[in-house]
């Protein structure tokens, strides 16, 4: 763990999770502090997934505790778990394919605390997203893949969250697209956002977060700095083809 044990905004300790009588988590422990972002890489079927449903609550945890901001999540059902300030981008991006842009930026903003702020979050995302103010009339479902990458992480962010989960943010985009959805990522951790990212596009996620774990068959099996994970052979030779 690192020196800033004590502060924690994210901390996930000792996890063991799955469905069905199928494992997929065994003693998964990690943390993210404020203003960090960190990624959780490795392969597919590694267990990424499961985790950050774990921490939204979409699963329940066999063994471990997950806790935000030193509160265990333990008790909290999952429409609750907004409300202590984590929001969660799902993979696939999940709008409402029949509803506008701006309709389902307002979604993002359902909490009453939010509710309050509606204008001025929803400015903030079209600063970031101009794209999203000159579509808001558009229906999010004829958007293109990148778009509806961004309106899923402008209805994220229209809660007001104090911790960003971001499930497979490149997965199904094209290449093209993916290097313009990382800017995106460090764009929002530059913003002072904090974030975990899941993600199976190693290379380019090293580039842009501070730390992350290797997460391989349900296990922590590395962490460290970003440039370090780069650097080390073991991950060069299995994940970058090097």
């Amino acid at each position: 763990m690192s020196d800033a044990a004590g502060n924690a905004m994210l901390r996930v300790e000792d996890v063991s999770a799955g469905y069905d009588g199928f494992q997929a988590l065994f003693g998964v422990s990690l943390e993210v502090n404020a203003g960090e972002s960190v990624a959780v890489i490795g392969p597919n079927g590694a267990g990424k997934t499961t985790l950050l449903r774990a921490i939204s609550k979409l699963i329940g945890v066999t063994g471990g505790d997950i806790a935000m901001e030193g509160r265990s999540l333990k008790s909290v059902p999952a429409h609750e778990v907004i409300g202590y300030g984590i929001a969660q981008v799902p993979e696939n991006r999940r709008l409402f394919p029949r509803l506008t842009v701006a309709e389902n930026l307002k979604m993002g903003g359902f909490l009453p605390s939010a509710r309050a702020r509606h204008d001025e979050r929803l400015a903030y995302v079209y600063s970031l997203f101009p794209r999203m103010k000159e579509r808001s009339g558009q229906l999010a479902g004829t958007l293109s893949g990148g778009e509806q990458q961004m309106c899923a992480i402008g209805r994220a962010l229209m809660s007001g969250p104090k911790l960003l989960l971001l499930d497979e943010p490149s997965a199904g985009l094209a290449p093209v697209v993916v290097q313009s959805i990382f800017e995106m990522v460090k764009r929002i951790c530059a913003e002072g956002y904090t974030v975990l990212i899941v993600e199976q596009n190693i290379r380019q996620v090293l580039k842009v977060v501070d730390r992350a774990y290797l997460l391989e068959t349900g296990r922590i099996k590395q962490s460290g700095p970003s440039a370090q994970l780069l650097a080390s052979d073991e991950i060069r030779k299995a994940y970058l083809g090097i």
